[in-house]
């Protein structure tokens, strides 16, 4: 069958001679139907420590390099295995939440399969991936889709749980200030999940005309272009003199992350959303003093999911506005990867038609 494998940095090949892999009896057999690019896989096309598995082999999946690529992806059930959970039959339409957990640790145990101590990506670290022909998949990481969601808009669930995650640990009341560093897929993701807890305001912070206009559109009170504001200033001025309850990161630089806790108002919340390639300084009595808090947010839950396809399903959140292009496999390079690098003021979210030959 075919696979797009990733080798090393800038060296994606679609390979033609791969096994077809067998269903086990707990697992689903998938052909996917939509992929999509996450900013993961772009860390990975670049950087030899994104997916750091060249020798030493995941812990779970026991794979090293090369790796079946793709964890944001809708398909159709070809296979359901004999002890296979949930109500699943072959035909359905369905969206993976590609989670990899040993199941054993303290975390797992506890429900925090996010948090597992040997956690993964299915289409990152091994196991196959959505940017294939076929994928076996656990059956209880494998969802159906509404009839009313379309397969294209069903590869947005993933992306959509991150961001639903992560507003979920900023507990965001009605009317409370938030504001999000970075208007890029999870920022923009974030935006549209907050509006559902009905904030006073969203201030989003981007250098990207491009992106400040799409977030105005998803329903920004206020844009801010760092480079020509101090979004400090502006983010006390805007809510109350003190600043927002709330701070996200979703950009994953230096100068964001300490604005975003410069910014949060006493006792307020800054969730970190974005991944670092780098260590960050900043200075921790920017959160002693008012008694700020910060915390992680990584991944999403089995509940993320569902809570996404629900509020999809019944229109709570439009999403299709965020797909920006539609490729083919034989094109993910060009399309894809170099498109998000050198052209991503252009692009929120690419998708690949894994089904086109």
């Amino acid at each position: 069958m075919r696979a797009l494998r990733y080798h090393g940095p800038y060296d994606v090949r679609l390979e033609h001679d791969i096994p077809e892999p067998e269903c086990r009896p707990h697992q689903v057999k998938i052909k996917p139907s939509w992929c999509g690019i996450c900013g993961s896989d772009v860390h990975a096309y670049m950087s030899p420590t994104a997916i750091p598995f060249k020798e030493t082999p995941h812990p779970l999946t026991g794979e090293t390099w090369p790796v079946t690529l793709g964890h944001e992806f809708s398909g159709d059930v070809v296979e359901v295995g004999s002890q296979a959970i949930g109500s699943l039959s072959v035909g359905d339409r369905v969206v993976v939440q590609p989670t990899l957990c040993c199941e054993q640790c303290i975390p797992c145990r506890g429900g925090a399969e996010n948090c597992c101590t040997s956690f993964g990506f299915l289409g990152l670290m091994g196991g196959g991936g959505g940017l294939s022909d076929f994928v076996t998949v656990d059956s209880q990481y494998v969802f159906k889709l509404p009839d009313n969601v379309p397969s294209d808009i069903g590869a947005l669930v993933e992306p959509f749980a991150v961001a639903w995650h992560a507003v979920s640990q900023a507990n965001i009341s009605a009317h409370n200030d938030v504001v999000i560093m970075g208007a890029g897929p999870i920022g923009l993701a974030a935006l549209k999940c907050i509006k559902l807890r009905q904030p006073r305001n969203i201030i989003v912070v981007d250098i990207t005309p491009e992106r400040r206009r799409l977030a105005e559109m998803f329903g920004a009170t206020v844009t801010l272009d760092p480079r020509e504001e101090d979004v400090v200033a502006r983010c006390k001025e805007l809510c109350d003199g003190v600043g927002p309850a709330i701070a996200m990161d979703c950009a994953g630089v230096a100068s964001s992350i300490r604005s975003a806790i410069q910014a949060a108002r006493p006792r307020g919340r800054v969730v970190n959303v974005a991944l670092w390639d780098e260590a960050v300084p900043f200075q921790f009595n920017d959160l002693l003093h008012g008694e700020k808090t910060i915390t992680g947010s990584c991944s999403y839950s089995r509940d993320d999911f569902e809570n996404v396809i629900r509020a999809i399903g019944d229109g709570s959140i439009n999403v299709d506005n965020m797909i920006t292009r539609k490729t083919t496999m034989t094109r993910v390079v060009e399309d894809g990867f170099q498109a998000l690098l050198q052209e991503k003021e252009k692009h929120v979210k690419i998708l690949i038609d894994a089904r086109l030959p």
